[in-house]
């Protein structure tokens, strides 16, 4: 993002002049995520089951019959972008990823099986993921997503965004422009109650733990946060040691071709579930 800014002066010093809050927040936070990266990596565990754990703990069966959903909907969501000439995959996104199938995977479980009418969601590229959530809502017959990003400053990038999601499933989806830091407060009051939230902005300990601490006192006892990219910082593991949720999984992501730059080649996602009946805070 940085870089893409450095690269279109004009371009950013557009955003600053319309945008002054907005900027200085999205600088802070690109130089607090680069000194963060200076960091060893995050021993995280990795559990080899995460989904039978993961259906364990919503008392679901396993092998589940919604995962065969995912698989035949994911070319169907796919092939337009690829048809496109959109790259797709690991670092395709001005560095970014889109959603790979093992978070895709999750998250259409909890929704499907935990129903949730109100899914909140930070950062969303070109929309993989909120198409997916848009998708498992729709199958619920119930529910509305609120999305919030913090819009690229390059313009082409602009146009992508959300445009896996395209003119669908609008009425059910509210796309909020800006930092999380400036939008994710006033959209909890808004919405009050959050049933779901997924986390897939800016990947700092710092950004990580801004959100979830802020959403857990908004979660529906029971319901789930979901945390990609967990392995770039110790914000996740930061937090469940600080919270003592009910159940947190790390979870090995799946992307479409290997990314170089994991320790895995693949990623990791973790699932963090509220105490039922626990305090809110």
């Amino acid at each position: 993002m940085l870089e893409t800014a450095l690269a279109n002066p004009l371009l950013s010093a557009a955003t600053a002049v319309t945008r002054p809050v907005e900027t200085v927040t999205r600088l802070w936070d690109m130089r607090v995520f680069r000194r963060e990266l200076r960091r060893p990596p995050c021993p995280y565990e990795v559990d080899p089951a995460w989904e039978r754990h993961l259906h364990e703990h919503l008392g679901a069966a396993w092998p589940c019959p919604f995962c065969a959903e995912v698989q035949a909907l994911w070319p169907q969501v796919l092939e337009p972008l690829k048809a496109r000439g959109v790259d797709v995959g690991p670092d395709s996104f001005r560095g970014w990823n889109d959603g790979d199938p093992g978070l895709v995977r999750a998250i259409w479980c909890l929704i499907r099986h935990q129903r949730p009418s109100r899914v909140v969601e930070t950062g969303v590229a070109r929309g993989f993921t909120s198409r997916f959530i848009l998708e498992a809502l729709s199958r619920n017959s119930s529910g509305r997503l609120w999305s919030i990003d913090l819009p690229p400053v390059d313009r082409q990038a602009q146009a992508e965004v959300g445009m896996a999601v395209g003119d669908l499933y609008r009425d059910s989806w509210s796309l909020i422009r800006g930092t999380s830091r400036l939008r994710l407060p006033g959209v909890l009051k808004a919405v009050g109650r959050v049933d779901l939230f997924v986390h897939d902005s800016l990947h700092s300990e710092r950004n990580v733990r801004f959100e979830l601490d802020r959403v857990w006192p908004a979660l529906k006892p029971g319901a789930a946060v979901v945390v990609d990219d967990v392995d770039v910082n110790y914000g996740f593991r930061s937090f469940t040691l600080s919270r003592a949720p009910a159940a947190a999984l790390v979870c090995e992501a799946e992307p479409i071709r290997p990314d170089a730059r994991r320790f895995n080649q693949k990623g990791l996602f973790g699932v963090a579930f509220k105490p039922e009946g626990g305090p809110s805070a």
